[in-house]
């Protein structure tokens, strides 16, 4: 609060209330605070108005921290199916300094194959003028069965996501939202990236479509299909006309 007020920037290697106070690269060091925080941390990172320890992935990383990290991305793994994602990892952390969150989910889709789509999109139908909220009709297929609702929103976005909520009741938090282009040009693809916060994990979905909001909604329900199995709607009541 100090620092934002004076607009003095506290530097990252400053004692207990720099960022890299709370943050471990050692495989030894993540382990030990994985095990027992207070191993390497005196006080707990919250008191000054972190999130939590930040363990940097790495060359020097060991299998407890990567693990740690493949189970906050969302995905179950037992002991017998890390091992070949985590040499992979080492492998991968050889050849770059740090190995981030999007790195591990190629390695991991990679290796244990595409997410099933429990949740399949069917039918999109998006309304925005000006003046009037935009307006989202959204058909899901889940097993065979088909889903749908409707929801108005800030944007053509929101206004899919919150008519998806309505179906899939996850409760889930958006996180994180990003686009970018993936090739040049008007008629180029766009790729989304978001993150949900679903109980007390975060899963990642990504989307790519010349139609940016439909590239959105893959986003989103690529990241709920990660979580499909706690998500079993209600037997639906038929299908209302489009």
């Amino acid at each position: 609060m100090v620092s934002h007020l004076t607009g003095m920037v506290v530097q990252p290697n400053k004692a207990i209330v720099g960022r890299n106070a709370f943050s471990h690269e050692s495989g030894i060091h993540q382990d030990g605070v994985l095990k027992k925080r207070q191993t390497y941390e005196i006080i707990d990172p919250k008191r000054i108005g972190l999130s939590g320890s930040q363990l940097i992935l790495g060359k020097l990383s060991g299998r407890h921290a990567f693990k740690e990290r493949v189970t906050k991305l969302g995905y179950r793994l037992a002991d017998s199916e890390i091992d070949k994602p985590f040499t992979r990892f080492k492998e991968l952390a050889d050849k770059k300094k740090y190995v981030f969150d999007e790195d591990i989910e190629a390695i991991l889709e990679d290796e244990i194959g595409q997410i099933p789509e429990a949740w399949k999109l069917d039918y999109l139908k998006v309304t925005s003028q000006t003046g009037i909220k935009p307006h989202a009709q959204v058909r899901l297929l889940y097993r065979g069965k088909i889903h749908e609702a409707a929801s108005d929103g800030d944007g053509p976005v929101d206004a899919c996501y919150r008519a998806v909520e309505k179906i899939v009741k996850s409760e889930a938090k958006l996180v994180h939202y990003g686009i970018q282009s993936v090739t040049g040009g008007k008629d180029a693809q766009g790729e989304v990236v978001v993150k949900l916060r679903f109980q007390d994990r975060e899963v990642s979905g990504r989307g790519t479509s010349t139609d940016i909001i439909e590239a959105s909604l893959k986003a989103y329900l690529f990241a709920l299909n990660k979580v499909a199995t706690h998500l079993v709607p209600a037997e639906p009541s038929g299908p209302s006309p489009v």
